[in-house]
């Protein structure tokens, strides 16, 4: 029986994932298979690999024979290496200890490397979506608040001035204290403008965007993350506006062509309806039919 290392597809639609299987050649490749030792999904950057090394190298040296995607993998994963490795033991080059010590550095310089990787990758994505959104600036101190504490510390001020004075008679006092107290509302009639807290804007109502053709749910809550909530906002954005949030964005996205949904869009905003219905008739799956064709 020939045997074969392969991979075997699972997963759904447009987003592959991939057992490292043992399976017999005859057997269909989604079929039944004799051991799995591992898998692989290319839809994460990098992309991520999960395998048995030990396992993988026992059958490597029991003469089954690994495709070509798999042969590529083995090799990433070090398996080749130790397999180079254990034939110069049996050629007395150096011996076994020696050799897993090599195939042990190999390993955890290779891990270093992958994970600095992860680390770039993250960081990029970070700063593209800074860049795209802005960085998210602190809230500024209220202005009750300052007129607040200013309207006290001037009261203050007043009040200790009153203190440190020396007492007079009572009938000097006595005018000064109702000056003061008609003075009072006076510095609250002026106070109360700059405590006034400011006007709190209304969320704009957000629009139906899977009425634009090319764009369905999934997208539509993309583009809402990004301030895309209304037909007017996305017709404001350039195509290649939308295609850097498409790219960005986890998942499928990249493959949607947005060259049509602003020009869509801002026709819903100006209430063309029927203008608009007539040509998404035309468009196959929100792009033009016929790429000589230009509206």
């Amino acid at each position: 029986m020939s045997v074969k290392i392969r991979l075997a597809r699972r997963g759904r639609k447009k987003r592959p994932f991939y057992h490292v299987v043992i399976a017999d050649a005859r057997a269909p490749r989604d079929g039944k298979f004799i051991e799995q030792i591992g898998s692989y999904n290319p839809m994460t950057v990098p992309a991520s690999i999960e395998l048995d090394r030990d396992k993988a190298y026992e059958w490597l040296m029991k003469g089954a024979q690994p495709t070509d995607t798999v042969r590529a993998l083995l090799k990433f994963k070090g398996v080749y290496y130790r397999k180079h490795l254990m034939r110069g033991v049996a050629k007395g080059a150096f011996s076994e200890e020696k050799a897993m010590e090599m195939y042990q550095e190999w390993i955890d310089k290779k891990e270093a490397a992958i994970a600095a990787r992860k680390e770039d990758t993250a960081r990029k994505k970070a700063d593209f979506w800074k860049m795209v959104s802005g960085e998210i600036k602190p809230a500024a101190k209220s202005a009750d608040k300052e007129a607040g504490e200013a309207f006290r510390e001037n009261d203050g001020g007043e009040a200790s001035a009153e203190e440190a004075a020396p007492a007079e008679s009572a009938e000097e006092t006595a005018p000064v204290a109702e000056e003061k107290k008609e003075e009072a509302p006076a510095a609250v009639e002026e106070a109360a403008p700059v405590a006034a807290a400011p006007v709190a804007e209304e969320p704009k109502p957000a629009d139906d965007l899977t009425k634009i053709e090319g764009i369905g749910p999934a997208i539509s809550k993309l583009l809402a993350a990004q301030g895309i909530v209304t037909f007017a906002d996305l017709g404001g954005k350039s195509s290649d506006d939308i295609k850097a949030i498409l790219d960005a964005a986890e998942g499928n996205f990249a493959a949607h062509d947005p060259g049509t949904w602003p020009k869509q869009a801002q026709m819903a905003a100006d209430g063309k309806w029927d203008e608009l219905k007539k040509w998404q008739d035309e468009l196959d799956g929100g792009k033009v039919a016929n790429a000589s064709e230009e509206e």
